[in-house]
């Protein structure tokens, strides 16, 4: 590991060095990448990555380059950007939803309505794209209660139900820290969210457990998947405190991490969504390397 973190920070010291020169490529920074991290995976990770997290990189070429590390899918997307996906053969394990953001969501009675016609109208979409995922969100507290929230959302999210059934979608609600980045989120530890499971009742309704959003919130992360694994159906990652790298600069071991989800049977995708400090796509690669547990 520290031999091919010293010769990622060459690549990347390279990198910089030659593309102020402009001698150099993506194309050929990420052949030397893949020089010293190889391409095999293990394969006991099916691998996405969020593409908020590489703005400046045009989706046709960072899909070119996710596809030569290995991941098979880019995530956080809207119907616009899904051709592009299919033209590289990628999927998105996670479509954006059809609501109004993370503050506003279904522990609002009044937005009930709106949200429900807003995701019937996206779950065709979604179907005849070939995706069965779809993110959403609880919304602020506002004053309201857990367990008020809890209700109005479990209401909310029923109605929605026989659709999502209909079409093979699972509904995936995000947990987030209240504490650091989302002020008030209700969705914020993992018990609360599984309460909110059992009340709407469906296999079509899960969690996404947000392990830098987790650890920030509630800690003891490899006992809380072990406990409530059966309400998870999507991971994401980030390095704790900073969302940024998850290699030894940061508190957590993903490798343990990982080898606890894959023991909970678990077959979904697990994506990366830090921040990345060095060249976007040496962590990126790196990054999932950690992650690829055999």
């Amino acid at each position: 590991m520290s031999t091919r973190r010293n010769a990622l920070k060459n690549i990347a010291a390279g990198t910089a060095a030659g593309a102020a020169a402009g001698v150099m490529s993506i194309s050929e920074v990420f052949a030397k990448t893949e020089s010293v991290l190889g391409t095999k995976l293990n394969g006991k990770i099916n691998h996405s990555v969020c593409k908020w997290c590489y703005g400046k990189i045009p989706l046709d070429t960072f899909a070119q380059e996710c596809k030569k590390i290995g991941i098979t899918s880019i995530e956080l997307l809207g119907p616009e950007d899904w051709p592009t996906l299919k033209k590289y053969g990628l999927t998105c394990a996670l479509p954006n939803g059809a609501g109004m953001g993370i503050e506003k969501g279904f522990n609002d009675l009044a937005l009930h309505d709106e949200l429900v016609k807003s995701y019937e109208d996206l779950f065709p979409k979604l179907k005849e794209a070939g995706y069965k995922t779809v993110i959403c969100f609880s919304g602020n507290r506002r004053g309201m209660s857990d367990y008020d929230g809890m209700r109005n959302c479990a209401i909310g999210l029923r109605r929605l139900m026989p659709s999502a059934e209909k079409h093979g979608i699972t509904m995936i609600m995000e947990l987030l820290n209240s504490k650091v980045n989302h002020r008030d989120y209700m969705c914020d530890h993992t018990a609360w969210g599984a309460g909110l499971c059992e009340m709407v009742g469906s296999e079509n309704f899960k969690l996404l457990y947000d392990i830098y959003h987790m650890s920030i919130m509630e800690g003891d992360v490899i006992a809380t998947i072990k406990q409530y694994h059966k309400y998870i159906g999507h991971y994401h990652t980030g390095g704790v405190p900073g969302r940024n790298e998850i290699d030894e600069g940061q508190e957590l071991y993903y490798p343990a991490i990982m080898k606890a989800i894959v023991e909970t049977g678990y077959k979904g995708f697990v994506a990366q969504e830090f921040i990345p400090k060095r060249e976007p796509l040496v962590s990126l690669a790196e990054c999932v390397k950690i992650c690829d547990v055999a």
